[in-house]
Parts: structure tokens; sequence; C-alpha cells
């Protein structure tokens, strides 16, 4: 089935009107999930009406009852019945749940009845999302995927929604803006009470939010911090690999990836194939840093995994922009700008897949996490300003950024409402020699854009700026630290969609709550500096990772292969533009875009990224074609079982 090759659930009501959206749910196809798995898996009320319906492709389904209490954990493996009693038997409220599921990897969607309360959530990361809806004869519904509820409920696309996905970030509160009218985003961090019984008529209680996560408190040492980091990484690994016998890593030569790497090897699989893309710049180092951590790797030591190393020639790699019709396969929760490298990551995972790996691993998340972002020195100014202008002096050297607008930046108190106001605008940005010390990044307007589509967008900042957002965090470092995790988690469904198109479960340790958590608690001031690479990942995994690979201080790019992609790939483009459903909807000039595309070096083009536009293009197309004829729908029963 076009678009809903991704597994989801549904959170239903104890009534006769839930029962029945429980047989009106799309069925994705089996035939192509990881290891020929697949199925209803039903989790009933104590009525013997489904509560919880999922359909896991991947993830695994734990549950286990105790009078009128439940608990559900959908997740990367299964949980023992026996971890279940012990978090359930005892817990009094959610409060009290909360604090006994930090001893799990962060990295479950949690459901639970506790004494009188039906709650769901997903994580603070943003890697696990909840999404409800009003619908009409059930009341409240909720679901890890919008477009299931908006197929419940015949929720027709939201314009002004779309036209934000046009844009390259998207920062918070617009991020949550669903492509559909009346299905609505649960934030990260918060969960959604429901009502525990809807009557089905208009008057039924709705859901709440409340919040379940707070970042700690930035008070660790950098040697404790490590430590915690240490910890939960190699938690998060076993929680995705641990037992299984074949696994995969994609091993792009970078800290993130190698650290993974040798994580997974700790694991001991059988076997663990490890996957690089050579790059077609001979300046690229990545290759060869690969190749040093395979060397280390397999250390002429007899009692660890038969490791393969296999390297995808620059030549086999797709440019960006290559098979664009291909996303049909997979229906994303909102466009992602990462949509134009899915041809090469197809590539990859298949790759991995053939190797008879039962687990991919990612270093996605890494960047977001372990960098630092300049933001954080406005944080680090209010405490110990000498420390932060020392610091920021030697990023600002290395980065070019002129003296005065550095302090004027610095010293900036702007509200984040009174930022996000002006947020976007029609002027283009600089890139460079720009003080990034603001809420987040300005963003320009592309010129491809339609009136109306300007419109939309800058109506959307300047209503959520009227109704006074809140930031993640009252710190601006901190709130664009995990605005940034946030925005990367999105993105990686991309990759978790294309592995399932495959067959190949994928996963991004580094989005776990408890690696975001350990990150967070180490004092500003030694978590990042300009003077170190990733000092806290690379104390974090000495003794994991030989000395010699962490002492990397270099990352590579692929620009290039971008702004290639546009040349290689320019009829594609063209013929993307031709009868452009962005077009349809009033929000692109279609021919601007035709002239940009017989033009893959126009100056517009290096000035201003299209890859969010072509993300939106294609998304919509696959959005228009996702659902089954009705001869497809299962009948209540059949999806009662």
């Amino acid at each position: 089935m076009p678009g809903l090759l991704r597994d989801y659930f549904v959170v239903l009501p104890d009534s006769v009107a839930g029962h029945a959206v429980a047989g009106q749910l799309p069925v994705p196809d089996t035939t192509r999930s990881a290891g020929g798995a697949g199925g209803t898996v039903t989790v009933a009320h104590p009525s013997g009406r489904p509560w919880v319906v999922a359909r896991p492709l991947v993830r695994k389904v734990s549950h286990l009852r105790r009078g009128d209490d439940a608990l559900v954990l959908i997740g990367p493996d299964r949980v023992p019945e026996a971890v279940l009693a012990g978090l359930l038997e005892g817990a009094r409220d959610r409060a009290g749940l909360e604090r006994r599921l930090a001893r799990l990897p962060g990295l479950h969607h949690v459901i639970a009845h506790l004494s009188g309360e039906t709650w769901i959530r997903g994580t603070a990361s943003g890697l696990r999302r909840i999404y409800h809806v009003r619908h009409a004869e059930a009341g409240s519904i909720a679901s890890d995927r919008p477009a299931v509820l908006a197929h419940l409920t015949g929720a027709p696309l939201d314009d002004g929604a779309l036209a934000l996905r046009m844009l390259d970030f998207l920062p918070h509160p617009l991020s949550r803006r669903v492509l559909w009218r009346g299905v609505h985003e649960t934030g990260a961090g918060y969960g959604l009470a429901l009502p525990v019984a809807a009557p089905g008529t208009a008057a039924a209680p709705g859901p709440r939010e409340y919040r379940w996560w707070e970042p700690p408190p930035p008070e660790l040492s950098l040697t404790e911090g490590a430590r915690r980091l240490g910890d939960a990484v190699a938690a998060s690994v076993r929680a995705h690999i641990g037992g299984l016998d074949r696994i995969s890593c994609e091993l792009s030569g970078g800290l993130d990836s190698t650290t993974l790497t040798f994580a997974a090897r700790a694991t001991a699989p059988a076997e663990l194939s490890l996957l690089t893309v050579a790059a077609r710049d001979r300046y690229s180092e990545d290759e060869t840093w690969a190749r040093r951590a395979v060397e280390a790797a397999q250390g002429g030591q007899t009692d660890t995994p038969a490791l393969a190393h296999h390297i995808i020639p620059a030549d086999q790699a797709p440019y960006f922009y290559a098979d664009l019709t291909a996303t049909a396969a997979e229906l994303n929760d909102e466009p992602l700008p990462v949509a134009p490298g899915r041809a090469r990551a197809h590539l990859l995972l298949s790759r991995a897949h053939a190797t008879g790996s039962r687990y991919h691993l990612t270093g996605y998340g890494g960047d977001e996490l372990f960098l630092g972002l300049p933001h954080a020195y406005q944080d680090l100014f209010h405490g110990n300003p000498l420390t932060a202008w020392n610091h920021l002096s030697g990023l600002r050297h290395q980065l070019g950024w002129p003296l005065l607008p550095t302090l004027k930046a610095l010293l900036n108190r702007s509200t984040f409402p009174h930022w996000l106001a002006g947020a976007v605008t029609t002027e283009p940005q600089p890139v460079t020699r720009t003080p990034l010390l603001s809420w987040g990044v300005r963003q320009s307007l592309r010129p491809w854009f339609t009136d109306h589509a300007n419109a939309l967008i800058t109506e959307e900042f300047r209503a959520a700026a009227a109704g006074q957002a809140e930031p993640v965090d009252r710190w601006r470092g901190r709130h664009v630290d995990i605005d940034a995790v946030r925005m990367g988690a999105r993105h990686f469904q991309a990759m978790e969609d294309i592995g399932m198109t495959i067959g190949l479960p994928v996963a991004a340790p580094f989005y776990d709550d408890r690696v975001l958590e350990a990150t967070l608690a180490v004092r500003l001031e030694e978590r990042i500096s300009p003077w170190r690479y990733k000092p806290l990942l690379v104390e974090a995994m000495r003794g994991v990772v030989p000395d010699a690979l962490l002492a990397r201080t270099t990352k590579d790019h692929m620009s290039s292969d971008e702004h290639q992609g546009l040349r290689e790939h320019a009829p594609d483009l063209a013929d993307l533009w031709t009868g452009s459903r962005l077009a349809e909807h009033g929000l692109v000039d279609a021919r601007n875009l035709l002239r940009l595309a017989a033009e893959p070096f126009s100056p517009v083009l290096v000035e201003h990224s299209i890859s969010s536009t072509v993300a939106g293009e294609t998304w919509l197309r696959t959005a228009e074609n996702a659902w089954p004829t009705p001869d497809r729908t299962p009948t209540t029963s059949e999806a009662s079982r």
C-alpha cells in the first residue's frame, strides 16, 4: 500500500464507536517488513473492546495488566513481563510510574491506565511523537501517526502547515503544526491524558496535555557526565541490538559513527557489517578514518565478532535528487528536507540488508548533541561572563565574526515571541560572519514562493508569536540545543521509513532520552569548547574507542554532491515542476522552478536551498495516493483480534 509501510498504533476509547474505528484502520503491506513480521497486536480494555491496536512491522509491543491498571510499551525490543511488573506494581500515580520508567532506555512510546487515568506519551527527544484528533462518533483518538488519524476522520490538508514545511528549519512551536486540519501534535516532553470513557457525543471531554519531562540542571563535571553518557549510549545500543547475531553499522569515518561501531562491537554479535560510502571529493578524509577504525576494531583478537567492511565506490553512490518518485513508498509524518538524499540512503541500507543484517545503527543525532551551538554562550554569559567571552572569542576568530556585531548579539535580551515574529524575511540572509546567538536562525523566504505562500508563512510565525509562544527552555542556549535535537529526530524518520521499505530496522541510539539527559547534565563550559571537537563524547568513549580514533577533529561535507545533483537530475526536477502539486495549492511559482531546473548552477540556487521545496512536492504527491481501496479495509472483528 503506497505510503503506509511504516508501523503505527492507535489508542481508542472504550465505546462501541471506538470498537468500530478499529475496523477502519488502514492495513500496511507486511510482505516487506523486517523478517516477514507484521500483523495486528490488540490490547483490550477490561470490557474486551480494543484499547491499543498496533501494527508493528519493526517495533515490539510489550503489555501487562494488573487489575484495572495496565501498561503498554512500544519500542525496539520486547520488555520482559517481570520488568513490566516491576514498573507497574507500586506506582500509585503517573509521577511514580515515570520515576520507574527512567530506569529504561528512553526509546519507548508509553501508554498506561493507572489510578483511573489513561495517558500516553512519546520521548523527550522527539524521536517518538504523539498525535490526537477528535472523531465525530468515537471522541478522542491518539496515535503515533498523524496520517492514520487523518484517514480515520477524513481530515483535509492544511495549506498553512504545508507552506511552513517549505522552510529548511521549522522552529518550535511551529514544528508542531500538523499537515492535516484538526489533527494535533503533543509537544515533545509532554504527555496526553485521555478521557477514561468517551460516550460518543460532541460533549465528551477532550484530552489535556501535561509536562512529564524537564531538562536536567547542567551541574556535572566533564568526568562525571562522560561516565553517565557512556553508560547511556551502551544501554541504548543494547536495547536495539542486544542478543542479535547479525547487525550492521554505517561507518562514515566520523566520530559519531565510529563510536557506535565500537559500542555495537561490545554487544558481541556473531557478525558485524560496517558500511562506508566513498566520497567523490579527493580531499575527503572519511574513508581513511573508516579504514583505521576497522583495523582497530579487528585488532588481531580472536574473541571479537566477525567484521566485514563494505566500501561502496563513489561512482555507485547516487547524487542528491536522484529517483525522486521513489518517495512514494513512504508517507512520512511531514515533508522532510532530507528527502532529496533518499536514493543514497536507500542504496546504503539495501547493501546493509544484503549482508543479512537484522538491525542497522547510524550516528544520526551526534552533531546536534555534541558539537554545541554558539547560542549556548548566551547562557554561560549570565553566570560566568569572563569564561563565556574567552570561549566566544576563540569561536569568533574561527568563524570570522566581527567584534561589534558579536557584542551586540551577546547583549541582546529580546524575548522568544519577539524573535519568532521576525524569524522569516524576504531579504537574503548572510550565511557567514553572522553571530548566531539568538533564539534560532532567521530564514529567507524563497524567490519561487508565491505571495500567497509568503503570506501564509509570515502569518503563521506572527500568530505563534502573538499567542505568547513559550520557548522549550528559558535559557536561549538550552532552547536551541533541545530544539535542534528534536528537529534532527524528526528528520531521522525518513531513514526509519526507508528501512521499513527494505525490511531492515534502522536506529539512531543518540536520540535516546537518557543520552540527551546525560549530555544536558554537564556544565556548559566543559561540554562545548571552541578548541576541542565534541569533548564530552570523546571522554565518554575513552576505553571503548581507541585514543587514536578519538583524536579526529575534522568533519567531511557533501555539498558538492548536492550541487552536482541539481545538474545531473535537472530533467527529473523539470518533470517534478510540470504539473506541480504545490503550484496547484498556490504555494510555488512552477515557471520559476522550471527555469531554475534548466540553470542548476544559478546564483539563486547557491543562495537558496531547494531541498525543502522538493521534499514538499514529493510528500504531497505521496499523501494524495496513500490510502487503500475500500475492499482492503479490514472488518471490525479482524482489526480487534
